[in-house]
């Protein structure tokens, strides 16, 4: 009886040693693994339908892409190099080998079949439209793959940003979605929900968790009590403000070319009218928004590129002037005893709504009653895609090239073949898009996408808002390594690359 109690004793010993290992590992995987707080989770893991900021930022970590940009936003190689055989044919060449999260190397074949995917209408995939010009692809040998055009296209580099897929899993229907298979620095681990994501760093296995907190102060308020490691934008300035005092915080900062924007459905018999956008850009008072909602970290936009982009263009026609705006309003019929009502549309992101409800204080001075409606990003990004508002506001994430002009205001562009979501529909437009896209000189072409803006600023699909600086807040318990965290222009998250968590031994 004793030695059976005793063994009974010792077995139960084992078991209860064993369960605190496992919880002793558990503990200092998560006490070493860097929690980084996102706004919102990413819609989509596969790179043939990432069109939000959030997806693609994280995709690129996940996937490689052929070429990459340089700060003077002209491309560079990535996976591979390049040549221009002639106006139409494109050589590109593998630098190095390369192997996907499930071991296999990739190869050409992977390139043609990630790129037929996105060409294949079928899929309804929403870069379709800005690369239909692909003739077709070529391999040539186990390194080297051509590209031919069906117009000359001396950008068409530039285009070539889809994270590359595995052409064994592509034709077997894989759910990327749910398992992403790359060849990226970043590996999936797993997905316990849609708002938590958990990736691994090839090079070390550091473990990184994506977390969405959409609530600011909630985003903070983790940060400071070290259950997140890093947070990145979308802060109020009295946020911004206080997190620059603490002392266990440190903090990085880059101007941004982020792209915000107020959109109009044009379809609407209400929104579709110029006079009447026209008016609501003169009421904008920007500089006000800018210095008291994003604390003076942005800089007042024109049109989707700053100025000092190659096809940049300073522009200034709609300054803040409530004479004019209301002015154009009693042209339309309105006034104060006979006000517009319109319905209004963004995130439930409490900044967002902030800066929407500052917009609504100011479109009232101009005989206009904003009605504010807030949903989930998903609910929110859906209803967008399917021109279910009148007014929204969004930003434009990673714009590096002119080729957005004919994803964003082409005719043939509405969703889900593009991101038309105004639903322009200009036969001028559309052409002086065709032609830009048919000029063999960038210099010349760089001509014709300034035209374009000027005509764009005419017919104003968009009333640009700013460019939106951007922040990271990140725990001082961090190790940065080499280069260490670096924030870039748009917001992308390779810094990540350089930072790493000590695990904790207890």
């Amino acid at each position: 009886m004793i030695k059976r109690n005793l063994s009974l004793f010792i077995s139960f010993l084992i078991v209860f040693l064993l369960i605190s290992c496992v919880k002793e590992m558990n503990g200092n995987e998560q006490q070493s693994t860097i929690r980084f707080g996102i706004i919102s989770a990413p819609v989509t893991l596969n790179p043939l339908f990432a069109t939000d900021a959030v997806s693609g930022r994280i995709n690129r970590l996940i996937y490689q892409q052929l070429i990459q940009f340089g700060d003077d936003n002209l491309p560079v190689p990535g996976l591979a190099k390049w040549q221009q055989i002639n106006t139409r044919h494109y050589r590109f060449t593998l630098l190095k080998k390369n192997y996907f999260h499930h071991g296999k190397l990739l190869t050409p074949y992977d390139i043609k079949a990630t790129y037929n995917a996105v060409l294949n209408k079928d899929n309804a995939s929403p870069h379709l439209n800005s690369l239909k010009h692909i003739e077709h692809i070529e391999i040539i040998d186990d390194l080297t793959i051509d590209f031919y055009l069906s117009r000359a296209d001396p950008l068409f580099p530039a285009f070539l940003v889809i994270g590359i897929m595995p052409e064994d899993l592509l034709k077997t229907g894989h759910r990327f979605n749910h398992h992403p298979i790359g060849s990226g620095d970043f590996k999936f681990s797993h997905r316990p929900f849609d708002g938590q994501l958990f990736l691994k760093r090839k090079s070390d296995q550091q473990l990184f968790e994506f977390l969405k907190v959409k609530d600011p102060t909630v985003r903070v308020l983790k940060l400071l009590r070290g259950e997140l490691d890093l947070i990145q934008n979308n802060l109020p300035p009295e946020h911004i403000r206080y997190l620059k005092k603490q002392d266990k915080i440190k903090f990085l900062t880059q101007k941004g070319s982020n792209y915000s924007y107020l959109g109009f459905n044009l379809q609407d018999e209400v929104t579709g009218q110029i006079k009447l956008r026209k008016a609501i850009a003169h009421a904008l008072d920007r500089d006000k928004i800018i210095q008291y909602a994003l604390g003076n970290a942005a800089v007042k936009a024109s049109s989707f590129f700053p100025p000092y982009h190659w096809a940049g263009l300073a522009m200034d026609n709609y300054h803040y002037n409530l004479v004019d705006a209301q002015i154009l309003m009693r042209e339309l019929g309105y006034s104060k005893y006979k006000r517009l009502k319109l319905s209004y549309k963004t995130s439930s992101d409490p900044f967002r709504i902030r800066i929407a409800t500052i917009i609504q204080s100011q479109l009232k001075a101009i005989f206009i009653d904003v009605e504010i409606k807030s949903f989930d990003w998903g609910t929110f990004y859906g209803d967008i895609k399917q021109g279910k508002f009148q007014l929204y506001s969004l930003t434009w994430v990673g714009i590096r090239t002119p080729d957005i002009f004919r994803y964003v205001f082409h005719s043939a562009s509405l969703p889900p073949a593009g991101a038309n979501r105004g639903r322009l529909d200009n036969k001028q437009i559309d052409q002086l898009i065709e032609i830009a896209e048919q000029e063999p000189l960038i210099i010349e072409q760089a001509k014709y996408y300034q035209q374009l803006q000027e005509e764009l600023d005419q017919l104003l699909p968009y009333v640009s808002l700013w460019y939106e600086d951007n922040i990271v807040f990140y725990s001082q318990n961090l190790i940065m390594q080499g280069q260490g965290y670096q924030v870039s222009a748009d917001g992308n998250y390779d810094g990540l690359h350089f930072v790493t968590k000590p695990s904790v031994l207890l």
